[in-house]
This record gives structure tokens, C-alpha cells and sequence, in this order.
């Protein structure tokens, strides 16, 4: 019979050290498979849709610190879960509850969610100002 080896030799996996890696692995997954799925099905009905794609760029962002892509990442995971604490089909209310984690993780790591992060949440969902037109020194007033 073999000898289960003991608990000195296994890592304590109730440790959130060991936790918060997959925890966040898990969110970024979740996320990057159903955000913009969600975003674009509900766009016209949350008023925090650039703000929500703003969050998404920054969460992904390579320079973004870890402990901010982690918050961002929750809070949009929040966001892509289908059970809410308020289902999202409940007019007027049912995205309260999204806006209001987003909103809480946004004022927390705001410093760094970047005019770049804004700038592609613009593109992304279609809010990119017109571009000005290109000065042609034929058609300038004399």
C-alpha cells in the first residue's frame, strides 16, 4: 500500500498565495471570451460601455501592474457572469450592480487606465471622432 506523502510535502493550496494566480487566470479567460459578446449585445442599454471597453484594454495591457489587470479583471468578470446579483434582464436595475463594481474597480486603479486604453475603447465601439480635414494649401482662402 503506497504512503500518501505528508502535507509538509504538498503546498497548501487554501493559501491565497496559491489562489489569486488561478483565480486570476480563470477571470482573464472568462473575460476574453465573453466581454465583447456581452458589451456589444448591451451597449445601447449601459451607459458605462467605453468605460467597461476602456477597462478591457487596460486589463490587458502588458504594461498595466498585475494588482490592476487582477482588479480589472474581476470586476469584468462580473460583468461577462450571466448570474448577477441583480439579473440583467430587470429593466432600469438590471445593470446597476455591473456599473456599480465597474465604477468601484475604475476609481480604485484610474491612474492607469491611459488615453490609449480611452482611445481604443472609442474605435472599438464605433466613437472615434471624425478625423479633421487634411489641410491642402490649393483649396486654402486667398
Amino acid at each position: 500500500m503506497s504512503k500518501r506523502p505528508d502535507s509538509a510535502a504538498l503546498p497548501d493550496f487554501e493559501d491565497p498565495a496559491y489562489q489569486l494566480p488561478a483565480t486570476v487566470a480563470q477571470n482573464r479567460t472568462r473575460v476574453k471570451k465573453g466581454f465583447w459578446r456581452k458589451l456589444l449585445r448591451v451597449a445601447g442599454r449601459v451607459p458605462f460601455a467605453e468605460e467597461a471597453a476602456a477597462a478591457y484594454y487596460c486589463a490587458l495591457d502588458p504594461k498595466t501592474p498585475a494588482r490592476v489587470r487582477a482588479t480589472l479583471l474581476a470586476a469584468l468578470a462580473y460583468f461577462v457572469t450571466p448570474a448577477d446579483f441583480i439579473p440583467d434582464v430587470i429593466a432600469a436595475f438590471g445593470f446597476t450592480d455591473d456599473a456599480t463594481v465597474l465604477m468601484m474597480a475604475l476609481s480604485v486603479v484610474s491612474g492607469h487606465l491611459t488615453e490609449k486604453h480611452r482611445a481604443a475603447a472609442r474605435m472599438a465601439l464605433g466613437k472615434t471622432p471624425p478625423q479633421a480635414p487634411q489641410e491642402n494649401p490649393e483649396n486654402q482662402p486667398r
